[in-house]
This record gives C-alpha cells, structure tokens and sequence, in this order.
C-alpha cells in the first residue's frame, strides 16, 4: 500500500472527480489517494464516484472551505 495525493483545488465541477478517476487509474488495489480541493460538490461527487466503481472512502472533511476526501482503491476500472 502507498499514499498518494491530489491537489485538486481551485477547479470547478466535473474536474476534481476526473482528476481522481484518473489519478486512481495509475494506482494499484489497496492504495490511497487523499484529494484536496475547494469545490463543495467533490463532498459528493467523488464519495459517489468512489462507492459506484467499488472504491472505499476512508475519510472525508469540510472545513474552512477546504475539502478533503481519503479513498482506498479497492475495484480497478477496465
């Protein structure tokens, strides 16, 4: 398992989730991803994105308008 990071901040809808689906494309099972970014909608967008194609989300904060969501690659897309 390795821990890896995406600063997604200051982009707008739909960028943070296609930045994460492809930053989890790299990835290998059992690896977390920790995303940073400003945009409120990622609070559900990337938990959605992460629970439909099998992945685990660990963690996730709002605070001073700063999100941050932990994802555990679980699933791997074809």
């Amino acid at each position: 398992m390795s821990e890896h990071h995406l600063d997604a901040r200051n982009i707008l809808c739909p960028l943070p989730v296609i930045r994460t689906q492809n930053a989890v494309q790299e990835l290998q099972k059992g690896d977390r991803l920790t995303v940073v970014c400003t945009d409120p909608g990622a609070l559900n967008d990337i938990p959605t994105w992460s629970r439909i194609n099998g992945h685990k989300v660990l963690d996730l904060k709002n605070e001073n308008n700063l999100v941050t969501i932990t994802i555990e690659v679980e699933g791997l897309e074809s």
